[in-house]
């Protein structure tokens, strides 16, 4: 008889946009296994975004980056003390489909889950799976990681699902109350240069919105970035520091967001929110895409298995669309 609780493992690590993009098939698994027992096995910088989720028993910080920057045998120690001692899972799955996942999860248990060769991104992973899913790697990031989780624990992923979900991750009060009215988020950083739209287009979107614009940053060149962005236009505001569980109920309280294909950028969605994602060497396969939640992209020819760091072709998408769209969904 199948277990009726089974315990499951999945495994996502990084990056924050995808771990907030992977979040739905939490909703997934509790509605067609109302009693399973779910860890969360991620990166530590992103643990307390998940750490009071009420639909995971369980998440497990690892110090992946900091073993890859110290290159400690102390810290790769501690990591395979803790994976070890984690089981037994009845089911293990890697939505990462990367070699360090696959490892990982492997130390977690033998019945690992994960891509198969002709859809990973890398594909040696592949051969430390017991069991496969074929979907295409240019498919929509929500749909792979909704299939390969489906796939794995036997039931069907169906689109209405996804699009009936509830908020992703819980909210807590904000650390600075939004305006009366309308509240436009604009999300002006990215983990690359050639990701982000330029400044001083930032500029003219706010001048041009007709809502309070409330710049969100995260690194202290963002924060540098936001207050000349501010300085150049009354109507940008500089958002506080948050963290990530801040970050998220600041993202759900805007009636709007509007940045670059980052974490920020897909809270709204996660949050049943409103947003735009500008898309320059990236595509709108990496957003849940909805009548609410749309991408306008570049005329940039993407290969979503060798993307081109250096193409800034962002730079080239008109503020008058994005301002179009903006007052379309709002």
């Amino acid at each position: 008889m199948p277990n009726s609780s089974p315990r499951i493992a999945i495994i996502r690590l990084s990056a924050l946009g995808d771990i907030v993009n992977s979040a739905v098939v939490l909703q997934l698994i509790k509605l067609h296994l109302p009693n399973a027992r779910i860890t969360w096995i991620v990166e530590e910088a992103f643990a307390p975004l998940l750490e009071h989720h009420p639909m995971l028993e369980k998440v497990v910080a690892l110090p992946m980056k900091r073993l890859k920057k110290e290159r400690s045998p102390k810290v790769l120690a501690t990591i395979v003390s803790t994976l070890r001692r984690l089981g037994p899972y009845d089911h293990v799955i890697d939505m990462q489909g990367l070699l360090k996942s696959a490892i990982v999860g492997r130390l977690c248990g033998a019945r690992l889950h994960g891509f198969d060769r002709r859809s990973i991104k890398e594909r040696a992973a592949s051969y430390l799976y017991a069991s496969h899913s074929a979907i295409a790697y240019e498919a929509n990031i929500i749909t792979r990681n909704c299939r390969v989780v489906a796939d794995a624990l036997g039931f069907t992923c169906n689109p209405e699902e996804i699009a009936q979900k509830e908020p992703l991750f819980p909210t807590v009060a904000l650390r600075k109350p939004l305006f009366e009215g309308v509240n436009i988020a604009i999300v002006i950083g990215a983990s690359w240069p050639s990701k982000r739209y330029p400044n001083h287009k930032i500029v003219s979107l706010c001048e041009a919105l007709p809502h309070p614009c409330h710049l969100v940053w995260g690194t202290p060149q963002e924060y540098d970035d936001a207050l000349w962005i501010a300085a150049q236009c009354p109507n940008a505001h500089v958002a506080p520091k948050m963290d990530l569980a801040q970050l998220v109920s600041f993202i759900a309280a805007c009636d709007l967001t509007i940045g670059n294909d980052t974490g920020p950028t897909h809270m709204a969605w996660a949050m049943n929110r409103a947003s735009i994602t500008l898309f320059g060497p990236t595509s709108g396969r990496m957003i849940g895409l909805t009548p609410h939640n749309i991408a306008i992209e570049a005329r940039s020819d993407v290969d979503v298995r060798r993307i081109d760091r250096h193409d800034r072709s962002i730079m080239t998408i008109e503020v008058e669309s994005i301002v179009h769209r903006a007052l379309e969904l709002l």
